[in-house]
């Protein structure tokens, strides 16, 4: 069985948009692109070296698909050579060019197809950009494992990892660092369901039940 793996970049309020430059993805207004480029260091280069390092397919939205499709052709580098030899699965409703090579679309009953895809034998799946095919992942519990790169600033709007929809799971932390930027990495795994317990003591107080059915009320 195949893993879905995202490894992503984000904010400290939880914005992934455009990381990487100011045309990546200027949707909705978004004026912040390239937010990640003052923290990149060669120390930064390690933790994703490492990730690519292991077998994957990618996994990709449109709109991400369109973006790597438009560079990594041109591109002769070890990512470059790796991203135009494996496959692409593109998660695409609307028209869309797919003659990157081993470009494969998904089409049509997307979380179905996704399940049968994480079912078959083969390399993991691997998840760059592609927020809204984030979204459809972390809403039916088909994200296995995380990569997160926390950048120490907050831009208050933009496309966001975890928005609405997301399900309720835990994760395990599997590794961490902090870059001498502050930039905190961090991989987690899927750990079971969410767990809940109270701080409050056994028998409430009079005001504190009196406030509950307060709020209930408003």
């Amino acid at each position: 069985m195949r893993k879905i793996i995202v490894p992503t970049f984000m904010t400290m309020d939880g914005v992934l948009q455009a990381p990487g430059g100011p045309e990546e993805d200027r949707s909705n207004g978004f004026e912040w692109g390239g937010w990640q480029f003052p923290f990149w260091d060669e120390q930064m280069n390690n933790n994703p070296g490492k990730i690519m390092a292991t077998s994957f397919d990618l996994l990709l939205g449109r709109r991400t698909y369109e973006i790597f499709a438009a560079h990594w052709p041109y591109q002769n580098d070890a990512i470059g050579e790796i991203f135009n030899r494996i496959n692409k699965y593109v998660v695409a409703t609307t028209p869309i060019d797919m003659s990157w090579k081993n470009s494969i679309l998904i089409d049509k009953d997307i979380v179905n197809e996704l399940k049968k895809l994480k079912e078959q034998d083969g390399p993991d799946l691997m998840v760059w950009g592609s927020s809204r095919l984030m979204q459809t992942l972390l809403a039916h519990r088909l994200v296995d494992v995380l990569h997160t790169w926390t950048y120490p600033i907050t831009l208050g709007k933009g496309k966001k990892l975890f928005e609405e929809g997301t399900q309720a799971q835990r994760w395990k932390m599997t590794d961490s660092e902090v870059s001498a930027k502050g930039v905190i990495f961090a991989s987690y795994i899927l750990d079971g369901e969410v767990q809940c317990g109270s701080f409050a003591p056994q028998e409430a107080s009079e005001a504190e039940l009196a406030r509950r059915q307060k709020w209930q009320r408003e």
